[in-house]
């Protein structure tokens, strides 16, 4: 009974904490910022500038471009989650060779992503670090530098996302550990990665407020499942998990598009960004189990004994998450920002 117990205990610590993060709209407060520079001809370029509304305190993003530019007065409005600034730029020196950076990223909490448009029609796309915090346009973007990049963005982006890793969360508990819950998983991820490749090409066009407040749906629907089981039902994911969770990952794939589609792909390099992006989600998420896994070992060891109220705790606690997320997005849907 000790042992049975013991993930459940688990699965508080890891409900808890989320309870205790910022909860945005789409459970992703600290989104990448995003600086894209489109050039126009040999010496013009457009550059839009977009950053979370909602900054983490001390945040001061700035960015720079190459000093042999010179830039007209920016406009700024809100759109959707961010703050965008758009100004036009002359650059007499073209953007080949030239060094783009932005400043203050240490503190911002999330990294940035620089997206170039050549008048070749190359795109160049890079995440600058805290560490890395600049960009020397080349004269030919490296495959390995944009399968780097995007693993990157899909590992921060899985890692970030509150709600994602909740539902894997969920997931674990009712499925258990062992070879059905490796099947389940990876049932997820084709399931994710067949609606992320399909909406980010184009053949899949879905509003992103309502796939939002589904996903909060589908993690609530794993809570409801969790209390049954508690209670010694048979619930549908016991019955059918690696169904469920392949019709739930077509569902969160739309999820991953809408943040991969606001960064944008190379276009030189679909395929590699696409295939990059995912694999940066699947080892941020197989890292989370690898956490939850570590955790529940450390646990098990303990010669604990907990109240039976402990084991209903989890499953109340990711409900409560997903309905506040769902009516959120809901609201958020109904009445813009």
């Amino acid at each position: 009974m000790r042992a049975a117990r013991l993930p459940i205990l688990l699965a508080v610590t890891f409900a808890m904490a989320a309870a205790l993060v910022p909860t945005g709209a789409s459970a992703h407060l600290f989104a990448p910022a995003l600086l894209e520079v489109r050039q126009l001809d040999e010496t013009s370029v457009a550059v839009r500038w977009k950053q979370p509304a909602v900054r983490q305190m001390g945040s001061a993003l700035q960015p720079s471009l190459p000093a042999s530019c010179y830039s007209q007065p920016a406009e700024s409005k809100l759109e959707g989650t961010g703050m965008v600034s758009e100004w036009l730029a002359t650059c007499p020196e073209g953007l080949v060779g030239q060094r783009f950076e932005v400043s203050g990223i240490g503190g911002s909490g999330a990294d940035v992503l620089l997206r170039i448009t050549l008048i070749d029609g190359r795109t160049l796309s890079q995440v600058l670090k805290a560490d890395a915090p600049f960009f020397v346009v080349p004269e030919r973007q490296s495959k390995s530098s944009v399968a780097q990049s995007y693993i990157g963005l899909g590992v921060e982006h899985i890692l970030g996302g509150w709600d994602h890793l909740l539902f894997v969360l969920g997931l674990v508990l009712l499925v258990g550990w062992g070879k059905n819950l490796l099947w389940t998983v990876t049932a997820f991820t084709v399931g994710h990665s067949v609606t992320l490749a399909l909406a980010v090409l184009g053949f899949v066009n879905v509003p992103q407020a309502p796939i939002e407040a589904l996903i909060a749906l589908s993690i609530y629907f794993l809570a409801v499942e969790l209390v049954g089981k508690i209670r010694g039902k048979l619930t549908l994911v016991e019955r059918a998990p690696w169904i469920v969770a392949a019709g739930f990952g077509l569902l969160h794939g739309l999820g991953f598009a809408g943040a991969l589609t606001e960064v944008g792909l190379p276009a030189e390099e679909i395929p590699l960004a696409l295939f990059s992006f995912n694999v940066g989600i699947e080892l941020g998420q197989l890292a989370f189990v690898a956490v939850v896994m570590l955790v529940w070992t450390a646990l098990r060891a303990l010669p604990w004994s907990w109240p039976k109220w402990v084991a209903y705790a989890p499953a109340y606690l990711i409900g409560c998450l997903a309905a506040f997320w769902f009516f959120e997005r809901v609201t958020d849907a109904i009445v813009p920002i």
